[in-house]
């Protein structure tokens, strides 16, 4: 339900249109309110949800209606205990005794006209209410029984039936209506129909926030660049600490979230791989930030992984700030990179352009400062918001399994605040938040907008990049999870059942396409859901990567046995295969090779790829013959006396007769001889008997060409 407030909103909703404070005019509980908006139809997350105009009028309708019937009915209470009973005019006999008996006749002529007169009015009252509630606009959700759509319209089931049946819809009263029945007769019965929301609709709706509930928040800025351009240097001199000694390689291969405290403010960093294999990492880095920090190396310039990360960030439409490194080393050209920037359409400030250009060293801390000014001007120019008071949403930037603690992700919050004890959605998983640590290890109890956290209580490792969803309770929750694992398993069977005869064949004819098979074992999901897309695009239209099976953790035995069934290798990224795995593969004879960097991995694989193409045949002519005379020789058949004028002719191997250029036949030589010998080869300048297999039409001057085939291994 959105919360904007208009000015055409009722009384109610100009003086506060939170569901708590409308309770609170009724003399309702807030639970007691929300349970009568689900009546009405009308879901809110919580106390704190605000409603918006049209809402406001049906709450206001709805509650008139019931004032109304109940103020009729104490009006006949008040009428029941102002007319004098029986009893009273007994008990008041002894003072009316000396009262004339025509003017106790006319007290009881009143009475009753007087009750008939109220009795008219109650009637006139119910039948207005009655009509005020026909007048109106019906809403029904779909779901509802015949039966009580009948008592909704104040119609009989009987007619409901009918006007289904004269559409080709057979129902009883007990039936339950789709929303497609419903629109078909809302037209005959003067109502809307309503799809049912579903659970996900329900909770993980992101509400449009009152302008007054939005305070400002930080901005979470990117690093982006290429390898080994000083991304993560730079982060550790804003931080001032060393994230780089954690890292294989001094290469950063997950993604990283920290928050820094600065004078003018608190700033969030993703430090994201420089790699080309982390390409999708970097993209979802820039679908959460704000502003992109591009990271050029004064002595190497614009490289092209600097171009995918230039293109990453134009296309989630953010704002980018060039830092300019390593300006302290004797080969700088920072003059030189600008340049290369204006052929990425990133004009410098200082040339008239719009893109702010920093020149830093970030092992010196040269310019670091000033980078970290612009950076806080640039958000401020933002007006980053954000509302706090309400549950929780957040981007999954990072996952992975730990042995002791179990599935823990890194979370970049980006509304709401998230608390220990809240629960969760994220993709395909749920849970309830165990414990929050920061970036700096400590634990937390609460995460604001724009705050990472590593949040421990999945009951799975959720994919990076998924939307994390704090919800009421843990059952809504489960719900949510377990129908979202339905779908991506039937959505798996149904991938896997729509292999038929006629696409086998349809294969086989493009062109018998092979594919390697690999499963890919990794130590957090964002390493392997990039290599998996690094290892598909090796490929090419002849043989390509098909990744059967990725997941967290240690290679198992049953890898081993789903690699054994599928003729597919196994390949690990920082994690290594059990004993049991190793034994069974052993026994199975499966290709298992565990890797800590990633270039290898690529490279090993790329290679096996490369083994599995069709060699390149390369034709060699190996040499040319005239025919010079034809003869019939016994049990040979026609021989053409031929004369070597190049090269040399060689016994069974392929051989061409072309007639003015033109190619008349193409076979093998059945017999090479000299005089009554059989040779295995004529060289240049000597005279042969040919006779080729299948082929007798020879006419002098005929060339006789001989050729072989080579096959050269290829490279992707």
């Amino acid at each position: 339900m959105t919360d904007q407030q208009t000015p055409e909103a009722n009384q109610i909703g100009n003086a506060n249109s939170r569901v708590y404070a409308i309770a609170k005019q009724y003399d309702l509980s807030s639970k007691d309110f929300i349970q009568r908006l689900a009546d009405y139809g009308v879901s809110v997350k919580s106390h704190m949800s605000t409603l918006d105009a049209k809402t406001l009028e049906l709450i206001e309708t709805k509650f008139s209606e019931s004032v109304n019937v109940a103020n009729i009915d104490t009006a006949n209470e008040k009428v029941a205990k102002e007319e004098p009973t029986e009893l009273d005019l007994d008990e008041d006999s002894d003072k009316t005794k000396n009262k004339n008996i025509e003017t106790k006749k006319k007290v009881n002529k009143k009475k009753v006209k007087s009750k008939k007169n109220k009795q008219e009015k109650k009637d006139e009252r119910k039948k207005a209410v009655k009509t005020e509630i026909l007048d109106a606009e019906i809403e029904i959700e779909e779901g509802i029984s015949v039966g009580k759509l009948a008592t909704t319209l104040n119609k009989r089931s009987t007619e409901i039936i009918m006007q289904l049946m004269k559409l080709g819809v057979m129902a009883n009263v007990n039936q339950s209506l789709d929303f497609e029945a419903l629109n078909s007769i809302s037209s005959s019965f003067d109502f809307v129909p309503v799809r049912r929301l579903t659970l996900e609709q329900i909770n993980l709706v992101d509400e449009e926030d009152d302008p007054t509930d939005l305070i400002p928040r930080a901005p979470v800025v990117t690093i982006m660049g290429h390898v080994d351009h000083g991304k993560t240097s730079l982060l550790d001199a804003v931080r001032q600490s060393n994230v780089l000694q954690t890292e294989a390689g001094s290469i950063t291969q997950h993604i990283g979230a920290y928050h820094v405290e600065l004078d003018g403010g608190k700033v969030v960093f993703l430090d994201t791989p420089g790699h080309a294999a982390f390409t999708a990492m970097r993209s979802r880095g820039a679908e959460v930030t704000d502003l992109v920090v591009l990271i050029v190396a004064a002595d190497d310039g614009i490289m092209p992984q600097t171009i995918e990360a230039i293109s990453h960030a134009k296309a989630a439409n953010v704002p980018i700030v060039v830092a300019i490194n390593k300006i302290d080393v004797a080969t700088a050209r920072p003059d030189f990179v600008k340049q290369q920037l204006i052929e990425q359409d990133l004009m410098p400030e200082e040339w008239g352009g719009q893109t702010t250009v920093v020149e830093i060293s970030a092992l010196e801390r040269l310019g670091v400062d000033d980078l970290l000014e612009l950076i806080l001007l640039e958000a401020e120019l933002l007006e980053l918001k954000a509302n706090p008071d309400k549950l929780a949403r957040a981007t999954v930037v990072e996952a992975k399994l730990d042995r002791g603690r179990g599935a823990a992700a890194t979370i970049l919050v980006q509304e709401g605040t998230l608390r220990v004890g809240d629960a969760f959605v994220a993709g395909m998983y749920s849970g309830r938040v165990r414990a929050m640590i920061d970036d700096w290890g400590k634990p937390i109890e609460e995460a604001g907008p724009s705050t990472p956290v590593e949040v421990l209580g999945f009951n799975g490792v959720p994919e990076a990049g998924d939307s994390f969803y704090a919800v009421r309770s843990e059952k809504i929750a489960k719900e949510i999870s377990d129908k979202r694992q339905a779908e991506h398993r039937e959505n798996k069977l149904g991938t896997n059942s729509r292999v038929t005869l006629e696409a086998l064949f349809e294969q086989v004819k493009s062109g018998n396409i092979k594919d390697l098979n690999v499963i890919l074992k990794g130590d957090v999901q964002g390493s392997v859901q990039a290599i998996a897309q690094s290892l598909t695009e090796q490929g090419n239209k002849e043989v390509g990567v098909n990744v059967i099976h990725q997941a967290v953790g240690g290679i198992t035995e049953a890898d081993i046995l789903l690699a054994t069934a599928s003729n597919a290798i196994v390949v690990g990224f920082n994690v290594h295969p059990t004993t049991e795995a190793l034994r069974t593969s052993d026994a199975e004879g499966i290709d298992v090779r565990s890797y800590n960097v990633i270039y290898e991995l690529i490279n090993d694989v790329r290679s096996a790829i490369e083994g599995m193409l069709e060699p390149e045949v390369r034709e060699v002519v190996l040499g040319r013959a005239i025919i010079r005379e034809i003869f019939q020789v016994p049990r040979a058949g026609i021989v053409a006396g031929s004369y070597v004028n190049w090269g040399k002719v060689v016994h069974n191997q392929p051989l061409r007769v072309l007639r003015n250029n033109r190619l008349i036949y193409e076979g093998k030589t059945d017999s090479l001889r000299r005089f009554q010998d059989n040779v295995g080869e004529v060289a240049t300048n000597y005279e042969c008997g040919i006779s080729i297999d299948g082929f007798d039409d020879f006419k002098i001057d005929d060339v006789l060409e001989c050729y072989t085939e080579e096959y050269i291994a290829r490279k992707l």
